[in-house]
């Protein structure tokens, strides 16, 4: 059988954050152009794992290879500039800045090549209504919206995105869904750390779940959807009743 191509590896990875030791042998793959969940209950390792990825922690042993190229050992500015953007759960964009200037900010070209501006506002309409508004007025979806322009203003192998759902109303949910499977369809591939089990469960092909640092389950999202005992078990979660929770509000 052909092995499946991988854009992202993690091999052993260890991190410690001053006296503790965070990430414990984490391993899992990111196959290339889908989406890939990482969940886990909180503290158990995800925004970590995500945090090491870039270069902004630093793993203490094992390798990350993007593409079969180590990357372990790069800055974050060099890890950006193989492809990888990374969207915190704080989004990290400038409040005093208008959404134009957060944009051009992340790009590195001089100018805004506006074949790919305009496919960010068809992705985002929003972002075109309020692109001379400070980024602070704007509300936490289109703040989200706008920290995922950021990352893709440039093109890029490999979108880290933590907590993307979090605080959104339901229908900037369903709009961040859009979205991301238009993302999807861009062959951009995605590792997204998330505790909303019935986005992910519409969005991701593949899934990795994580419990005190380590990883405890890897399969098809098609898999684990189907298995709502081990999700419970996984993830503490009685995913039936968050669904119907969603579909309430």
């Amino acid at each position: 059988m052909p092995s499946r191509d991988d854009l992202l590896r993690l091999d052993g990875v260890h991190t410690h954050i001053g006296e503790y030791h965070i990430l414990q042998g984490v391993s899992f793959q990111v196959p290339r152009r889908g989406i890939t969940a990482l969940l886990g209950r909180n503290g158990a390792g995800k925004s970590t794992t995500l945090r090491t990825v870039m270069g902004l922690w630093r793993a203490s042993a094992g390798a990350i290879q993007l593409g079969g190229q180590a990357i372990s050992h790069l800055s974050t500015p060099e890890i950006s500039r193989r492809g990888i953007a990374y969207v915190p759960e704080d989004m990290g964009i400038f409040a005093s800045l208008t959404v134009q200037e957060n944009v051009r900010l992340a790009a590195l070209s001089s100018g805004l090549e506006s074949e790919r501006l305009l496919w960010i506002f068809e992705l985002f309409p929003a972002l075109r209504r309020f692109w001379l508004r400070p980024a602070g007025t704007l509300s936490g979806g289109q703040k989200q919206m706008l920290a995922i322009a950021r990352a893709i203003i440039e093109p890029r192998q490999l979108l880290l995105i933590d907590e993307p759902t979090k605080g959104l109303a339901p229908g900037m949910v369903d709009s961040l869904i859009h979205a991301l499977l238009e993302l999807k369809k861009a062959d951009t591939t995605i590792l997204l750390v998330e505790q909303n089990f019935h986005f992910v469960s519409m969005l991701g092909d593949h899934v990795v779940v994580m419990d005190d640092g380590r990883i405890v389950h890897e399969s098809s999202m098609a898999d684990l959807v189907q298995q709502p005992s081990l999700q419970e078990r996984l993830l503490g979660l009685d995913t039936e009743a968050a669904a119907h929770s969603i579909h309430e509000r």
